[in-house]
């Protein structure tokens, strides 16, 4: 049995298991790890039906993904209520990128409600559906397909005891999405650890490659200009996924690829300033394409975090962006593997 499984209650199509509503260190400590991007993708909840307190056929339904830190929220805002939880199966997805994927979406609701058997639980024929999940649920099919009524509720899972005292109406504030710097800061560790295997095995080849020369290898090259070259590559990943999310708003441009492109030249004048560039202009032309390049991408990846971006903007963005991303690393590459041999 789960942790968070507190008891069961009878219904009259079978036993629900009941949830708690505070969470215990186990929640704590693995919230931490997938904030860290650390068993991200197996950090998911049985669908299915869950029951909050001790609710009844008159008790709300609230819908849910999968994904466990977003039902862990919601059932912690539930605290002090009674209602049940209908969690769709979203792939482990939070329902806001399920809902653009489709996972959060019409067809796994209606199957969900109607595998639950839910109009012999609840005799309202309401379902209360998360604001940010709205683009993934035709509510006009769910009555036809389920005959559920659909009310979203509010962006935030911590206004729903407002949003039910005030007659299910959300006020303007709670459909608001503010995405400020500490909502931010909390998607940069997962941004951080994207490419956590890469960031071992990329700066220790360009170690080793730092090495090079025209008269064969040298380890003293390796170590002097190697240990450049690492710090040169982390500045470039860390502008891209820390920087430029910290400095969004700020940053001109709307597209991130341009926002990134943008603070990793800024870093790269700085790397520059302190000598870490080389003296060598064409290996510094190598360098300002690589740290740009490699910004200027990190930064399109947090497009996928970012509630500034639309699905057919961010599609719009790549097509243009990433054959230029991919060319200016792949140029700076063998620009500076050839000043090796200068």
């Amino acid at each position: 049995m789960k942790h968070y499984i507190t008891g069961q209650i009878e219904t009259p199509v079978g036993i629900v298991e009941q949830v708690s509503t505070v969470w215990t260190k186990t929640d704590l400590f693995s919230t931490i790890k997938v904030r860290w991007s650390i068993g991200r993708m197996n950090y998911i909840v049985i669908p299915g039906l869950y029951a909050v307190g001790n609710p009844d056929e008159n008790s709300d339904v609230y819908v849910s993904c999968n994904f466990k830190l977003s039902f862990d929220h919601l059932r912690s805002a539930l605290h002090g209520l009674d209602a049940w939880i209908l969690v769709l199966d979203t792939k482990g997805i939070n329902v806001w990128c399920a809902a653009g994927k489709g996972t959060f979406g019409t067809k796994e609701l209606a199957f969900r409600i109607k595998e639950s058997q839910l109009e012999k639980i609840v005799n309202h024929k309401k379902i209360i559906v998360p604001q940010l999940g709205a683009t993934g649920v035709s509510a006009h099919k769910i009555r036809e397909e389920a005959g559920f009524k659909v009310i979203y509720g509010p962006v935030k899972a911590g206004d729903i005891p407002a949003f039910v005292a005030n007659g299910y109406k959300a006020t303007p504030e709670m459909r608001k999405i503010n995405f400020n710097l500490w909502d931010r800061m909390k998607l940069i560790p997962v941004e951080l650890f994207y490419a956590k295997y890469y960031l071992i095995l990329i700066p220790a080849i360009f170690f080793i490659l730092a090495g090079l020369n025209k008269h064969g290898f040298s380890v003293d090259a390796s170590w002097d200009n190697g240990g450049k070259a690492v710090i040169n590559l982390f500045v470039a990943y860390l502008s891209g996924c820390v920087l430029t999310p910290i400095l969004l708003p700020i940053i001109p441009f709307r597209g991130f690829s341009l926002k990134g492109l943008v603070i990793g030249l800024i870093m790269a004048i700085l790397l520059l300033n302190f000598n870490f560039l080389s003296s060598n202009i064409f290996e510094i032309i190598s360098w300002f394409l690589l740290i740009g390049g490699i910004s200027s991408f990190m930064a399109m990846n947090f497009t996928g975090a970012s509630t500034f971006t639309s699905l057919s903007g961010v599609r719009k963005e790549m097509k243009i962006s990433l054959p230029i991303q991919i060319c200016s690393i792949a140029s700076g590459f063998i620009g500076w593997i050839i000043t090796r041999f200068i």
